[in-house]
């Protein structure tokens, strides 16, 4: 009787939709990442290390890169 009753329980993802969220999570880590960093030792003085292109052009575009991945992973059709 209990046989009849159980449900089969499925992921709401497929394993490989997972896999590729994982991924775009650690592409948006990495991107935050290398924004960091670029302050000044002392704080009287100026650093301009935080305006190089890594933290303006090269990590924001990874970032974004990262959430377009995850985007991917989430709308990502499972074949059955």
């Amino acid at each position: 009787m209990s046989s009849k009753n159980e449900q089969k329980q499925e992921f709401l993802f497929e394993k490989v939709n997972y896999k590729i969220l994982l991924i775009g999570i650690a592409v948006i880590a990495l991107g935050f990442i290398l924004m960091s960093g670029g302050g000044s030792d002392d704080p009287t003085v100026f650093s301009d290390a935080i305006f190089n292109a890594r933290r303006i052009k090269i990590a924001p575009t990874v970032v974004l890169a990262g959430f377009g991945v995850v985007i991917y992973a989430i709308l990502k059709n499972p074949k059955k």
